[in-house]
């Protein structure tokens, strides 16, 4: 047995890039589109609210009002999406917590934008404009529930959706109520990331590729994580309660999954692709439970 690795170190994780050429396309659709709306949506998943934020959207929206939501909240850590509201909200952001996939939180998503626009909204009244079509872009990185959101709110047309990155290929406009409308856009990563730690969470949840990473390190990665934040989780779901995890590695756990789970080959070897798998399947559909990968104590 190894000396147990620190998750948090850098050094440890996985160096992972992945910038398809369709995203250089969806930056410059997203500005072009920009004087088309009047505010727009960023869309984030809250189990990982710092490191689905694209970095760049800041210099690519300029000055136009933003409204954040935290989707996947029924997915994330109970007590952590409020925390990241309140965080947000001391950054001059109004953020709220959503579940695309129930429905949860959205009937506030249009009275924010309404707060965010009142000024606009305002202004357009003294002018006569009463009744004037709002206009929101949603942006978001990759599979973090763009569309799944559209499809929610709007009456009539799709989005596309499927749980894998990249699905949206093109902008689409879509009416989700009288004087509403929605601008879907592709998900667009950035060129590089800096902290390999983003890189991985992204990872974990599914924005990037499964076939551009190594899953079985992935996998051994986030059951260390698993490990010093989430034990009794960890251990309720793959039958662990008489482990000590402090003393093994994350992919000695994972080998003691795929043991237990059956998962074996010829000549009784562990099967540990197919283990990590099914464990970062379970994750990604909080299968081993309500988990959150950052604090905004982590963003300070």
């Amino acid at each position: 047995m190894k000396k147990k690795q620190n998750y948090r170190k850098e050094e440890n994780a996985q160096s992972i890039q992945w910038f398809p050429g369709h995203m250089t396309r969806t930056r410059r659709q997203i500005e072009k589109c920009l004087p088309l709306v009047d505010a727009v949506a960023e869309v984030i998943d809250a189990r990982i609210p710092l490191s689905s934020r694209n970095p760049v959207l800041g210099s690519i929206i300029k000055g136009k009002p933003r409204v954040v939501l935290l989707n996947k909240c029924d997915m994330a850590d109970p007590d952590k999406p409020s925390q990241w509201i309140q965080w947000f909200r001391g950054k001059g952001i109004p953020a709220v917590a959503v579940d695309c996939k129930s429905g949860r939180g959205l009937n506030s998503f249009i009275p924010a934008v309404q707060e965010v626009l009142k000024d606009k909204i305002e202004m357009w009244r003294s002018k006569g404009m009463v009744g004037r079509v709002i206009r929101v872009m949603i942006v978001g990185v990759p599979n973090v529930g763009k569309s799944s959101l559209i499809n929610r709110l709007c009456k009539g047309g799709k989005a596309d959706v499927a749980d894998r990155p990249g699905v949206t290929r093109q902008s689409r406009w879509f009416t989700i109520g009288k004087g509403f409308e929605l601008l879907d856009t592709p998900g667009v990563l950035w060129p590089k990331f800096e902290d390999k730690l983003v890189g991985e969470k992204l990872a974990f949840t599914g924005a990037v590729k499964d076939d551009v990473v190594d899953t079985e390190h992935l996998a051994s990665r986030l059951l260390e994580f698993l490990s010093e934040e989430y034990p009794k989780e960890l251990k309720a779901r793959y039958k662990l309660d008489e482990v000590d995890l402090s003393e093994y590695q994350g992919y000695e756990l994972l080998e003691m999954i795929g043991k237990k789970r059956g998962m074996l080959v010829s000549g009784g070897e562990i099967n540990t692709e197919r283990a990590s798998i099914a464990v970062l399947d379970e994750f990604r559909g909080a299968v081993i439970g309500r988990i959150t990968l950052e604090t905004p104590g982590e963003a300070e």
